[in-house]
């Protein structure tokens, strides 16, 4: 029999998680996560459309932008737990982002390469979009997404949003051809609708 969350995290953990879903609970980084992102940030493969896995100095600049962005705007990237055991098994969330001339409001997520393939990315990215309206307003939200990142790039279309510019991100020495990635607040509400509607079908 799996676990109960508050067996697995604990009073404490419970009363820091920000949102969750059938299978996950999403809460802020904190310092002691550093070793657990580094599964991430130090994995080729993962980081694979950064071309690169990140050095020490890389990992713990990407904690402190999240920290900061904590902060800033009262949002970030959030560390994504595994209900049923209370591992961290990825990051989603949501940032700011320059898209072009400018700011917009991104849906982002990474997950460690042994939990790829179980639909956790797609969970936490549509608890977010629906957090990003929900919660804090927002009109539209974006997720930019390098043109070569396939598996990026299903979860967000699956999330409900479509292609509606690109852009050249400069990094790494590399000019990065990015997809801009967009749904409004009108068109998350009828892609509910029409989801609930084909549940109902299956009843």
């Amino acid at each position: 029999m799996a676990k109960t969350m508050g067996a697995v995290m604990g009073d404490n953990m419970k009363e820091e998680i920000i949102l969750q879903t059938e299978r996950l609970a999403l809460r802020r980084l904190r310092r002691a996560d550093y070793d657990d992102l580094c599964l991430m940030l130090k994995d080729e493969e993962v980081m694979y459309a950064y071309e690169h896995a990140f050095e020490d100095w890389e990992a713990a600049d990407w904690l402190d932008r999240q920290l900061m962005r904590y902060e800033k705007y009262g949002f970030g990237l959030w560390a994504v737990i595994l209900k049923e055991t209370g591992e961290l098994i990825g990051q989603c969330g949501l940032t700011m982002q320059e898209a072009g001339e400018r700011e917009v409001l991104e849906v982002g997520y990474l997950f460690r390469k042994d939990f790829w393939h179980c639909g956790y990315a797609l969970e936490a990215a549509a608890a977010c979009r629906n957090y990003a309206f929900e919660k804090l307003g927002a009109e539209e939200v974006y997720s930019i997404i390098r043109d070569t990142n396939a598996p990026s790039r299903a979860v967000a279309e699956r999330n409900g949003m479509t292609v509606c510019g690109s852009i050249v991100k400069h990094y790494y020495g590399m000019d990065m051809p990015h997809l801009l990635y967009r749904i409004s607040r009108s068109e998350a509400g009828a892609d509910s609708a029409q989801k609930a509607g084909q549940d109902l079908e299956h009843v």
